[in-house]
């Protein structure tokens, strides 16, 4: 590493995210656009009947994007850093362990835990990144530095609702997406996961037209719209553009929890340097993101595991560059 003292490297010195729930690893919106398909370059992971959907619907499924053995470990060590079992319901339901800003999320099944070797190992996937790199038209990416969730069926006493926001205020027409990665299949649609308003995506300059200007910028009135509901399979990533409402749904099962991990890239930005400081410090020390919707573990558990191992693409990925030795 240089010289630099990224130890001192803090958040406060770079977060645009303070107030508003996107992932503070990466900028709120790209200076570069997404792929609009007219490029001469091959697709990667995606099928062009894919991406033609990609660019309708605001989202896309890419099928098997880890394989599911390393989808069954990510899982397990998830379930092992909220020490919790999969096979005993009585250990699932635990006070947050941190109070969290952005009210909806509660009881959403955050886990914050975002430095795992194995979330590293996900994010250095090559189909992963070649997805990513379909849907903006270059290999230069970054990747965000981002949770896990463990959905539990909801509780009578403490239901969760679920919702659809924006992560960023659409009428500033963030050039942004994000993505989950399905660690556990979840094709029952009672079961939580993510859920979207692909018709909002469509609609939104005409919709908006229709509402009141007070109104929360980052919550839409869905009372005329039609969920969609995502099925996945353990190992499939969902990729959609922040410009399409979503959030998670209650799950409604007795016995089956979601879970997945968040994961998305955006074109580098080497240029950036209290960002790029700030990713370094993150990966090689273990600080967790700060923000809206990211209340960090008080524990400090992520602490005392291993440094990732990152290969080449895993370098690329994090900001690796000539300002610090490899």
């Amino acid at each position: 590493m240089n010289t630099r003292n990224t130890q001192h490297t803090t958040m406060a010195t770079m977060n645009a995210h303070l107030n508003i729930p996107g992932n503070p690893s990466l900028a709120k919106s790209s200076i570069s656009q997404l792929n609009d398909g007219n490029s001469a370059k091959s697709l990667r992971a995606l099928s062009e009947e894919e991406f033609k959907f990609w660019k309708r619907e605001g989202y896309i499924v890419v099928k098997n994007a880890i394989s599911k053995e390393q989808a069954a470990q990510t899982a397990q060590a998830i379930w092992e850093f909220e020490e919790k079992d999969p096979n005993d319901a009585s250990s699932w339901y635990t006070p947050p362990r941190a109070d969290m800003q952005m009210r909806e999320l509660i009881g959403s099944g955050m886990v914050e835990m975002y430095n795992h070797p194995l979330l590293w190992a996900n994010r250095q996937s090559q189909r992963v990144y070649d997805a990513f790199v379909d849907v903006w038209g270059t290999d230069d990416l970054w990747v965000t530095i981002d949770r896990c969730n463990l959905n539990f069926p909801v509780q009578p006493d403490k239901p969760f609702k679920g919702f659809i926001h924006w992560d960023y205020d659409p009428e500033t027409k963030p050039v942004n997406v994000q993505g989950v990665l399905a660690l556990v299949d979840q094709t029952d649609e009672n079961m939580g996961g993510f859920q979207c308003i692909p018709e909002l995506y469509r609609t939104y300059d005409t919709w908006k037209l229709s509402q009141p200007e007070d109104r929360d910028r980052f919550k839409p009135d869905t009372t005329r719209f039609q969920l969609t509901k995502i099925k996945m399979e353990a190992g499939d990533l969902l990729i959609f553009n922040s410009l399409l409402a979503h959030g998670i749904r209650p799950n409604l099962t007795q016995d089956k929890v979601r879970v997945a991990q968040y994961i998305s890239m955006m074109p580098a930005e080497p240029d950036n340097q209290a960002l790029l400081d700030w990713r370094i410090n993150s990966w090689k020390n273990k600080i967790a993101p700060e923000g809206y919707a990211f209340p960090g573990d008080p524990r400090g558990k992520e602490k005392t595991q291993p440094v990732a191992e990152l290969n080449e693409l895993g370098k690329k990925l994090l900001g690796f560059g000539s300002n610090y030795l490899k």
